[in-house]
């Protein structure tokens, strides 16, 4: 055997070797529509995120399933009473600053009026925590910037931008290893140096608006809170959460009209006359001119023509299948989604306490790192921006210098959920206490508040109690009091 044909029978059977390894990389005719690309993030998105967008949007506005997960991450990401601010800054000594704290924290709930947070003064901060959320998960990204403002007595008001103003086409090298990537500039290492932003709005008009450099504006990355999920390590825009989703929500829709479209017509018990010649029926009527119709009656018949008959048009819909296909996609769709079955779907039909269980503590879970996300990226930016001025413009009492103790001191407390069994909870909970294995700051996390709020909220009804007289018949924290009987005169012992 020739040394060339050696050589590539050897490399052949080491290709094979190398795909037989792992089975994901085979490449038979089994594996011939199992596409892959080798492209960076950036080079994947770009084509497809305005698509993605627009189409996720659609979802959003017609479609029940995506607009149930919307307002499910609405209201356990955020809630009733949204994401609340809790100072914990402490003096010198160790002990909590309880005046500075209670100053920051006044103030801040009354700069979160719907008047003072958005320049717009449409939305409260709780509002606006919503719209993050939604937008979020709608869009992909969320773009908020930082206003200094005089419409209110701090000086600063957050306001929101539409993911359309970032134009997803915009890329050029400028100098020093800088460059725009998908209308975002970023540096060497790919950190955010500004944002190149439409003056208006792309889509206002009938058309798209022609891309010129005029009609960008440049905007530092310091007045700019981008957020979005990154998936992979040098991603400059977000992915639309309902992305994979999308294909399995368009094949859920288009089956549930095909079913019903024929379900409409098996109702309809329609059929056809026929004749060796194709005519000699006239009917009662004509429809569009030349198809006879004739009008029927319950329990009334009539007499056909000679040579005439009738076959009947009876569809059978909607199938026993039906069903088990719908939740076997909608089960797709919401794993696609992230989010459990029963949840989505609003079906509690067949589910159990274990069940319903262990898919609230998962959906929870899911619920608790968007909490999170928020927090880190929407939330605590923009407090320690609000703080910078309210000291700036001195509505707040506090030097400038206190400004690191409290910004740094400053935590988040999330919304929480009620417990599935709450005996069981709550032994558990007394179980731990007791053990060690946790404590009452564990405890009130769940309940969406910390350890000295609850104090403070047993000391006001202790105190309230004692103004008007009442006595209880218990004591928190262990503390039991007997309640005592009244004496009963005439009893047979006297």
């Amino acid at each position: 055997m020739p040394w060339y044909k050696r050589i590539f029978n050897a490399r052949k059977k080491q290709k094979a070797f190398n795909f037989r390894s792992y089975a994901g990389a085979n490449k038979g005719r089994l594996f011939a529509d199992f596409l892959s690309t080798s492209k960076s993030a950036d080079a994947e998105l770009a084509p497809a995120l305005r698509t993605l967008r627009d189409r996720s949007r659609e979802l959003s506005r017609n479609d029940s399933y995506v607009k149930r997960y919307l307002h499910l991450l609405s209201a356990n990401v955020v809630g009733t009473k949204g994401i609340r601010l809790s100072c914990k800054a402490r003096d010198d000594n160790g002990q909590l600053d309880i005046v500075g704290n209670r100053i920051i924290e006044q103030e801040f709930y009354k700069w979160c009026k719907k008047d003072n947070c958005t320049v717009t003064g449409k939305l409260s901060f709780i509002d606006a925590q919503k719209l993050f959320i939604e937008t979020l998960a709608r869009d992909g990204e969320v773009l908020v910037k930082h206003v200094k403002t005089n419409n209110n007595p701090y000086g600063y008001s957050i306001q929101f931008i539409e993911a359309d103003h970032l134009d997803e086409e915009y890329d050029l090298k400028l100098k020093e290893k800088a460059s725009v990537r998908m209308g975002v500039e970023i540096d060497a290492v790919g950190k955010p140096l500004a944002y190149h932003l439409f003056k208006n709005h792309p889509y206002e008009g009938s058309t798209y608006q022609t891309v010129a450099s005029e009609k960008y504006q440049r905007i530092p990355a310091s007045e700019i809170i981008h957020a979005y999920m990154q998936e992979r390590p040098e991603m400059t825009r977000g992915v639309p959460w309902t992305a994979t989703a999308m294909d399995k929500i368009h094949t859920l829709n288009g089956y549930r009209q095909a079913e019903l479209t024929a379900s409409r017509l098996a109702a309809c018990k329609m059929g056809f006359y026929t004749s060796p010649e194709g005519d000699g029926y006239m009917g009662d009527d004509y429809e569009d001119t030349y198809t006879p119709v004739m009008e029927a009656s319950p329990g009334t018949f009539e007499q056909l023509p000679s040579g005439m008959d009738f076959k009947s048009f009876e569809p059978n819909h909607p199938t026993s299948a039906f069903k088990d296909f719908e939740e076997a996609i909608l089960r797709g769709i919401s794993s696609g989604l992230n989010i459990s079955y029963h949840s989505l779907a609003n079906d509690l039909s067949s589910v159990n306490y274990s069940s319903i269980r262990a898919g609230s503590l998962e959906d929870r879970t899911q619920f608790g790192v968007v909490q999170q996300f928020a927090i880190s990226h929407f939330i605590e930016p923009i407090f320690r921006q609000w703080l910078e001025m309210a000291m700036t413009t001195n509505q707040i009492p506090l030097p400038m210098t206190r400004f690191d103790k409290f910004a740094d001191s400053a935590t988040f407390i999330p919304r929480s959920w009620s417990y599935v069994d709450p005996q069981k909870e709550m032994q558990a909970n007394i179980l731990g206490l007791k053990s060690g294995q946790v404590t009452m700051s564990d405890i009130q996390s769940a309940y969406g508040r910390d350890v000295e709020e609850l104090f403070e909220q047993h000391d006001r009804e202790k105190k309230l109690a004692e103004q008007y007289g009442v006595s209880t018949a218990f004591q928190p924290f262990g503390a039991v009091t007997t309640a005592v009987e009244p004496e009963i005169q005439g009893s047979d012992d006297e």
